[in-house]
């Protein structure tokens, strides 16, 4: 764990880089670390972690105070997660820290595979002894490389606003999910305050976003802090091969797969890519992560990805039409400007569908969630939380904040988890000493003054209620989709979900209106050209994995209805 307490935001004085060991022999991770101290005690922080996951979690807190790290060096051999697999997960918070992998003699091919994983920079073999031949000569050239390489201080974007504030709440969540980096400065903080005097205005005009650029946006809508945080919001031509709609897994996975195979492509994304799975703070069953993955770090690398390969995404443009225009398809974005495509892939998705009680719709934002905010984590220190709802997203929630709660309560309408959520997770929660399941509880009223204060629950089978102290509420009960805005062309069920493929058949029959000599595709929507993947797609299954192989899927098809439309 770090040797010293990391600073407030409003620290103005920078920590010192710091310098991370990861061994999880107690004695050998204290020689490293001593041997470190003596030579750079001075200019480094020696931070020091006797498991790969420890040693990620001080990451995570150095990441989001704005500390730098120059050097990570780990053991290969630690059990739950070796070296190699912690650099690898270490190298997406901190991409300029140079690598070394500690390793004895027989674990050199783990090192040398370590290098093409990783990129890594040294291997150090066991002992190091005397450090001053074995262990400062590698140390010194990794401090040196790290300090010539570009590591320009990152520009942060500073929101002033109230802790008990929707729209200050939107905004943070906003720019965390966009992955921008960003300072919170409550209103009525000395620096919070500094920072409204200098701009020029009171805390009645909250929130306030400051630039990275040093403009000052008051109560910005999502469009503008986009363009003013840097995100890309304008399209750089009006004609593309394929358009995407939706920023989570599937439409992630189209744009990977449509832009590696020469398509010029486009993702649209009204709010953040990740979707619902980029607000997971923990997917344990994705395959190939098998020491589990944040769904912000696995979208994000996603993203990423598709950027690389040519890409284009969109951040805070909504669609509200799309329509036949000849052979090409037309999205029309909410203020009035159009793009093109040949084909274009729905991945919309889902949202959470809102709790009916008293008190709810007042208390949004302040106190009352729905998904899992995780902006809102550090706040629950200290705190009673209840989650509503008894699938995965709820459970992965639910361990995500015993983690800082007091109490975690999940309200489960069914009388038990088994019919709604993994078996792993089932297993974690039972292991959790801060985590309650009440089944068969529902929620029937919220109150509290400027923010929830207290819950009223009801037990469904004897109808008996109960009043609770309760300080937040996460809400995870079903998802409607996202496809008001599609109007008739595109067919759906009763429930919203687009209707596809097979699916649109009646009695051996095609679609109303469809105008084309073959049978819809697959995954086709009742428009040709238009196809759906993921969540919004009608019988779809509900995980990241399928929602990834719907994407892949539909610029296989995409490339057979542009052979034969």
């Amino acid at each position: 764990m770090p040797d010293a307490p990391a600073s407030s935001p409003s620290t103005l004085v920078p920590a010192k880089p710091a310098l991370v060991t990861v061994d999880d022999d107690p004695s050998v991770s204290r020689a490293v670390a001593r041997d470190l101290r003596r030579r750079y005690g001075e200019t480094f922080r020696v931070v020091r972690a006797e498991s790969g996951q420890q040693a990620l979690e001080a990451l995570r807190e150095m990441a989001l105070r704005g500390n730098d790290v120059a050097v990570l060096l780990a053991d290969y051999r630690m059990p739950g997660m070796n070296g190699l697999e912690f650099l690898e997960q270490a190298l997406d918070l901190y991409p300029a820290a140079r690598r070394v992998l500690l390793t004895a003699y027989a674990d050199t091919d783990a090192a040398i595979t370590a290098i093409n994983v990783v990129d890594l920079d040294h291997y150090l073999l066991k002992p190091w002894d005397p450090p001053e031949e074995k262990l400062y000569p590698v140390v010194d050239a990794m401090v040196e490389s790290w300090r010539r390489a570009d590591r320009r201080e990152v520009c942060e974007t500073r929101v002033v606003g109230h802790r008990w504030s929707a729209r200050s709440h939107e905004v943070r969540d906003f720019l965390a999910r966009n992955q921008v980096p960003y300072r919170w400065y409550p209103a009525d903080g000395a620096e919070g305050a500094r920072l409204l005097a200098a701009a020029g205005v009171d805390d009645s005009q909250l929130p306030v976003v400051i630039s990275p650029a040093g403009e000052c946006l008051v109560a910005p809508a999502e469009t503008e802090l986009a363009e003013r945080v840097g995100l890309a919001t304008v399209p750089a031509t009006d004609f593309y091969d394929l358009i995407v709609i939706g920023g989570g897994p599937a439409g992630l996975g189209a744009s990977v797969y449509g832009a590696s195979e020469g398509l010029r492509t486009v993702l649209v994304e009204r709010t953040a890519t990740g979707g619902q799975a980029g607000q997971s703070s923990r997917i344990e069953n994705y395959l190939g992560f098998p020491d589990g993955v944040s769904g912000a770090q696995l979208t994000d690398r996603a993203r990423r990805q598709a950027v690389r390969l040519g890409a284009e995404v969109l951040t805070a443009r909504e669609v509200v039409s799309l329509e036949a225009n000849g052979a090409a398809r037309t999205v029309t974005f909410a203020d009035g400007s159009t793009i093109h495509a040949h084909a274009v892939v729905l991945a919309t998705g889902v949202t959470y569908r809102e709790l009916d009680a008293p008190g709810l719709t007042e208390l949004a934002g302040r106190g009352v969630f729905y998904g899992s905010a995780l902006t809102e984590a550090a706040g629950c220190a200290g705190s009673d939380v209840y989650i509503v709802g008894g699938a995965n997203s709820a459970g992965q929630a639910a361990v995500y904040f015993s983690r800082h709660a007091r109490s975690v309560t999940m309200l489960v309408r069914g009388p038990s988890l088994q019919a709604s959520m993994s078996q792993y997770l089932i297993e974690q929660i039972e292991g959790i000493d801060e985590i309650t399941v009440r089944t068969c509880a529902e929620v029937v009223d919220a109150t509290g003054g400027e923010h929830l204060e207290k819950l009223t629950l009801r037990d469904r089978n004897t109808g008996e209620t109960e009043t609770v102290d309760a300080g937040y509420l996460f809400v995870f009960i079903g998802a409607s989709p996202r496809t008001d805005w599609l109007g008739d062309r595109i067919q759906r069920d009763r429930a919203g979900f687009v209707l596809a493929g097979p699916d649109l058949m009646t009695d051996g029959r095609r679609p109303a209106g469809w105008n084309t000599d073959r049978d819809p595709l697959h995954l086709e929507t009742s428009l040709p050209g238009v196809f759906v993947a993921g969540d919004a797609r009608a019988e779809s299954v509900k995980r990241v994995a399928s929602a990834v192989g719907d994407g892949a899927m539909a610029v296989s098809l995409v490339h057979r209805y542009l052979e034969n439309p």
